[in-house]
């Protein structure tokens, strides 16, 4: 996380757009639930079927589990964007075409070619691979500063923070986080912002 940036909103539209080959679609769904929930990558990775579908529509919340989460204090329910939700509702189809019309509630959202060899189910893509999908995002539209997988929650903080016009306790609540200067550590200081605010006081 230190040190990585957050998109601006122009950013989001440009890497949503980039993704290309067969897992464009998946590609698509992970970066705007990552940008739109504000979920680490490893709790998106963790992401299951049955955790953005419920009576074969997309769910109107998705929840990780506790054993997924940072700290394992609890789990973390959040409402799904409707941005998200199109591009869970554009590859989901496409999973299930896969699956030869079956989509187990216990499948990974995020998936790689690998199957598993005991449940046959496909296996989630890693932290790794995770990375690298986004990365070769930020690099083919030619984006500056220091971005990672991380970035995405940072996306987030600083949207859900500008909506609740700069609330920091609704920010916290939003992201997850036990400590109010964790929440202080994903948003960054536009310095401008401050130098006005000193010449005006």
């Amino acid at each position: 996380m230190a040190g990585c940036r957050a998109l601006t909103d122009a950013e989001i539209v440009l890497v949503r757009r980039s993704f290309g080959g067969e897992f464009a679609k998946r590609d698509e769904a992970l970066f705007m639930l990552g940008v739109k929930a504000g979920f680490r990558i490893s709790e998106l990775i963790a992401i299951r079927v049955k955790d953005v579908m419920q009576y074969g529509k997309i769910a109107t919340r998705v929840e990780v589990s506790r054993q997924h989460m940072k700290g394992k204090r609890q789990s973390r329910s959040v409402p799904l964007h409707p941005d998200a939700r199109e591009a869970l509702a554009a590859w989901l189809p496409i999973l299930q075409d896969r699956l030869g019309g079956m989509l187990p509630g216990e499948t990974p959202v995020f998936c790689s070619r690998v199957r598993d060899a005991y449940t046959g189910l496909p296996r989630g893509i890693s932290r790794e691979q995770g990375w690298r999908i986004l990365k070769e995002a930020f690099e083919t539209n030619e984006l500056g500063g220091t971005l990672a997988t991380h970035s995405l929650r940072k996306t987030f903080a600083a949207r859900v923070h500008a909506a609740y016009g700069g609330d920091l306790r609704k920010t916290q609540r939003a992201l997850g986080h036990h400590n109010i200067n964790s929440t202080l550590h994903y948003l960054a200081l536009d310095d401008a912002e401050v130098d006005a605010g000193i010449l005006v006081a």
